[in-house]
């Protein structure tokens, strides 16, 4: 089993900063962005990382900015560390499989998630006022339920450790302008429907997921990761059953273990029993395999 990478430092590049998973480095107008063995919950980083988890990340951002990049441009420039800048080099054996050379765009300050299904803080909003950021649901609508069409309900992106805030499309164009506001709700639908087209014949439903936009040379991009199990939430198309929660093929395994913990969300994390790390590494495994086999 390969060792896991907990975090990067690459001496000769300046790190721009360490998010929840990701360690970026600073290349002028590039960026080198390091998937790391960490996996976060509740907005808080585990002490314990996930062998391979930042390769299967990788991976499976890679397989997807190539199936979207019609629907919209990327920040990617290369995932080969042959392409790299030279100064790279004498790293590669920790950045091959786990890194990407993109463009340094100026991120947008809010999440644009869209949800399909109702789950996670979706169905708590539900239950308390029948509405998710503000839009209005039919009533009567059970947990994990397919909502009649997919919703657009972006939330701020706050510093580590702190938890985002689901907020309405008013308050989204508030931040960002309403010609972008438009831009990303509409972009980030379709992508999601190009994701279930997608995932839905190789067995994962995509409940929701969240994307990530930034702005390079005054143009709109993607960037970040795109429909990781990190960032989505997917579900095996042949266990699904509305009117519960449902087996996944993400973190939602490490969510429901830590909720049964008294441990109040905040850090420290608790330590994670051999157990919970194998039995997430499978469920990442097991998405990267469905996802990305011919």
């Amino acid at each position: 089993m390969e060792t896991p990478v907990f975090e990067t430092n690459l001496d000769s590049v300046k790190l721009l900063n360490r998010g929840k998973v990701r360690d970026i480095y600073d290349l002028d107008d590039m960026l080198l962005i390091v998937a790391t063995d960490r996996i976060s919950a509740f907005d808080v980083v585990m002490p314990n990382p996930i062998p391979g988890k930042g390769r299967i990340l990788t991976q499976i951002s890679k397989f997807w900015f190539k199936k979207t990049e019609s629907i919209i441009a990327n920040h990617i420039i290369s995932t080969e560390v042959s392409d790299y800048p030279e100064v790279l080099r004498p790293y590669a054996h920790i950045l091959e499989g786990r890194s990407m050379l993109v463009r340094n765009a100026k991120p947008l300050p809010i999440e644009c998630i869209v949800r399909g299904y109702i789950s996670g803080s979706g169905w708590k909003s539900y239950k308390e006022s029948g509405t998710i950021c503000g839009i209005k649901l039919p009533g009567g609508l059970v947990e994990s339920e397919k909502l009649p069409e997919p919703i657009f309900t972006p939330s701020t992106k706050e510093e580590l450790g702190a938890h985002d805030v689901n907020i309405d499309f008013e308050k989204a164009a508030a931040t960002v302008g309403k010609d972008v506001a438009d831009t990303v709700r509409d972009v980030s639908i379709a992508l999601y429907k190009r994701g279930l087209e997608i995932a839905g014949p190789r067995g994962i439903i995509i409940a929701d997921t969240k994307f990530e936009f930034g702005l390079y040379n005054g143009k709109l991009i993607l960037i970040d990761e795109i429909l990781t199990p990190d960032s989505s939430r997917f579900w095996p198309k042949n266990t699904y059953t509305p009117g519960g929660a449902q087996n996944s093929f993400d973190k939602q395994y490490l969510r429901d273990y830590l909720l049964s913990l008294n441990w109040d969300q905040k850090p420290p994390a608790p330590e994670l029993p051999q157990k919970v790390i194998d039995n997430t590494q499978e469920k990442y495994t097991e998405a990267l395999n469905r996802l990305t086999a011919e």
